[in-house]
């Protein structure tokens, strides 16, 4: 029914992905190379045929879409009224750093983690406060008595939570995030929960909203969603802000409309209410072919590249490789990687120094691309050792 190994040539689209050389195979910013659900593409280009793409407003058929959506798929019903409109989860996020936190104070955060949480916290003048997730060389935890001691200091204001967690892929426990609620209650600490990866979990296992977890959560947090990453339409520049506290909320829809990221573009409802009311099908497929991906990357890596170790993740489309035996500096690594075979993929460093010894691979495209990346990461990895000696 849905082709997930079609080849769809993006050069000349202005993709921010595949504005490589000739060539080259990017596997590095978390964006799908699948081409959209059916009605997703039908509604965008029922809009286009209008002819007029003037300001639009967004319905409340939009959160109602978002509302259905999630109580659908993750057992959580989110009120319409607790919902804020944003041109982006990222936008959201740093316009809720802005209006939550003052200058000088401490956000917190949990290396290795997504990069962009670095300049919406380091832009605005607020400093970077990591509680770095504990790396046993299989699979990441939180280290509780580090993370208490950083948010009991008095100049910590806010928490950014990545749930599911982007680059390592763990899916929160409803005991690890109501121990995270009941800390931050206890410190006054906001948290702002970045959920923009929660459907793309392996087949039969779900996440959890951290709003959904107890009341004492609830109260205290803003979550972050969007279509983005699930449906491929990242350049729609939409999502959804969510709060549940009156007056948090009347301060996020403050930050919003102050920094203007709060209006859509001509074809976000449109295809956002396609995305949550009729594509289930499609994201069930999809989550399939990609966990297969996952399951052959970990596969070949473990089998097959000396020095490496892939540990398969029940969230997200990407994978975090430890790299350590091969190169300690992944910056160095994937420069050079992308010099001998083409391959570009993120250097883990970008998710704070902890990550330094890995690198993150998008594996969102088509099996035949997927294969042909592992070969080139094997043979990247053999001639960086080659040249190290």
């Amino acid at each position: 029914m849905f082709d997930f190994d079609k080849l769809t040539d993006r050069s000349d689209t202005l993709s921010y992905k595949w504005d490589v050389k000739e060539g080259e195979l990017p596997m590095w910013v978390a964006d799908m190379d699948f081409e959209v659900a059916p009605p997703i593409k039908s509604a965008i280009v029922k809009r286009a045929e209008h002819g007029i793409f003037g300001y639009t407003a967004t319905p409340d058929a939009y959160f109602e879409a978002i509302s259905s959506y999630w109580e659908r798929r993750h057992g959580y019903k989110i009120p319409t009224e607790h919902m804020i409109y944003s041109n982006g989860v990222v936008a959201a996020i740093s316009s809720i750093v802005r209006k939550l936190t003052t200058p000088a104070e401490n956000v917190l955060i949990q290396a290795p983690v997504y990069n962009i949480f670095y300049n919406s916290i380091l832009n605005n003048g607020r400093n970077v406060l990591s509680s770095d997730l504990v790396y046993d060389g299989a699979e990441y935890s939180i280290d509780f008595a580090d993370l208490e001691e950083k948010l009991s200091r008095p100049q910590t204001s806010l928490m950014i939570l990545c749930n599911p967690h982007n680059p390592v892929g763990r899916i929160w426990t409803r005991e690890e995030l109501a121990r995270i609620g009941s800390l931050c209650h206890k410190y006054g600490v906001t948290v702002l929960s970045d959920e923009i990866h929660c459907d793309l979990t392996v087949p039969g296992k779900g996440y959890l909203p951290f709003a959904a977890v107890n009341e004492e959560c609830r109260s205290i947090s803003v979550s972050a969603v969007a279509s983005s990453k699930t449906f491929n339409i990242a350049g729609l520049q939409s999502a959804c802000v969510y709060a549940a506290d009156p007056v948090l909320r009347h301060k996020v829809w403050r930050g919003i409309n102050t920094d203007e990221v709060g209006e859509p573009n001509a074809f976000a409802m449109t295809a956002n209410i396609a995305a949550f009311t009729e594509c289930d099908g499609w994201v069930d497929k999809m989550l399939e072919y990609v966990f297969e991906n996952k399951s052959i990357a970990c596969d070949f890596i473990n089998s097959n590249i000396n020095g490496m170790k892939a540990s398969f993740s029940e969230a997200t489309y990407l994978l975090w490789i430890d790299i350590s035996g091969v190169a300690t500096d992944s910056v160095d690594f994937c420069e050079k990687l992308r010099e001998s075979t083409g391959l570009y993929l993120c250097d883990g460093a970008e998710y704070g120094e902890c990550g330094r010894s890995f690198v993150r691979m998008n594996l969102a495209t088509q099996r035949s691309r997927v294969l042909d990346g592992l070969e080139r990461l094997k043979r990247g990895a053999e001639q960086y050792t080659k040249d190290e000696k």
